[in-house]
């Protein structure tokens, strides 16, 4: 390692203290980084609160297990945040998310059935919500989160071009969702 990637920082120095044990040290971790990391669970898991509660829950009990495997090659949020989405997809898998499956369009509501102002977040998060799961999932980690759709293909397992597609297909239910024209 060269001097610029030994630089200590609170959460390279924090991260060394809770693999070594220091539960102290993990707590300041977990508050650093406790409110990013729930709120891409959240919305990965449909603005289900109670899922994304349990899931960073999750992430941070699986940290906590392999804070040790952490090399500190990267900054430590980037690790963690990394690990709790991979906690997110392997539960989307576990629930038989159908990765090329989508809410049947016979369910949604025609145009002008759901009302939506584009300042009304909480219409925008219901309506992503109600996205089958790989396509909110591809989503979220494209246009929320920033991914490419080659890093989303090799977490998603699915080929570059599906994911392109399932995002198209998630904007324009979600366009039809909003009530907007396609």
């Amino acid at each position: 390692m060269t001097p610029a990637t030994t630089a200590a920082t609170p959460d390279a120095e924090d991260a060394r203290a809770a693999a070594g044990g220091d539960r102290a040290a993990f707590q300041r971790l977990y508050r650093r980084h406790v409110d990013r990391v729930h709120g891409a669970l959240l919305r990965l898991a449909g603005y289900d609160r109670s899922r994304a509660e349990d899931l960073t829950q999750d992430a941070f009990i699986k940290a906590w297990q392999k804070l040790a495997e952490f090399r500190h090659e990267s900054a430590f949020g980037t690790w963690l945040y990394r690990l709790a989405v991979n906690v997110a997809l392997m539960d989307l898998r576990s629930r038989g998310a159908n990765p090329v499956g989508f809410v049947d369009d016979e369910a949604l509501p025609d145009h002008g059935e759901t009302p939506f102002c584009a300042a009304e977040r909480e219409e925008l998060e219901r309506a992503i919500g109600r996205l089958p799961p790989r396509a909110r999932a591809v989503l979220v980690l494209h246009d929320i989160e920033g991914w490419k759709h080659e890093d989303i293909s090799v977490e998603l397992d699915m080929a570059v071009g599906t994911s392109k597609a399932q995002l198209h297909r998630a904007r324009a239910l979600l366009r039809k969702l909003l009530g907007e024209p396609a």
